[in-house]
């Protein structure tokens, strides 16, 4: 077994680190990536709990009251909380519905 000079050497160490260098790039590149995937469940969009508070401008914690009474389809996957498009649609038209009736019940104060 002979030792490596120290060129050669250089040169392996080269190569090496521009290997790692493009690897570390393709990695970034791949997570930039990821952060702005959307998620689709059936063919519809999924939106999750930061995209609906600001859709809604509403708090995570009125978005689980919503859950827990059943007034907000939710799924569960990887572990996250989504709601499909439609869902969310279907629950602004009955909330509205809901706020409609309440505000006409009332008259207005002069």
């Amino acid at each position: 077994m002979s030792l490596l000079d120290s060129e050669t050497f250089e040169i392996w160490m080269k190569r090496i680190m521009e290997r790692f260098d493009r690897n570390e790039k393709i990695l970034a590149a791949l997570a930039c990536k990821d952060l702005k995937a959307e998620k689709y469940l059936d063919g519809e969009r999924l939106l999750d709990n930061q995209d609906l508070c600001q859709l809604l401008q509403t708090s995570k914690r009125s978005l689980q009251r919503y859950r827990s009474s059943g007034a907000l389809t939710y799924h569960m996957l990887w572990h996250k909380v989504y709601y499909k498009e439609s869902d969310v649609q279907l629950f602004i038209k009955s909330y509205f519905k809901e706020f409609r009736k309440e505000n006409d019940g009332e008259k207005p104060s002069k």
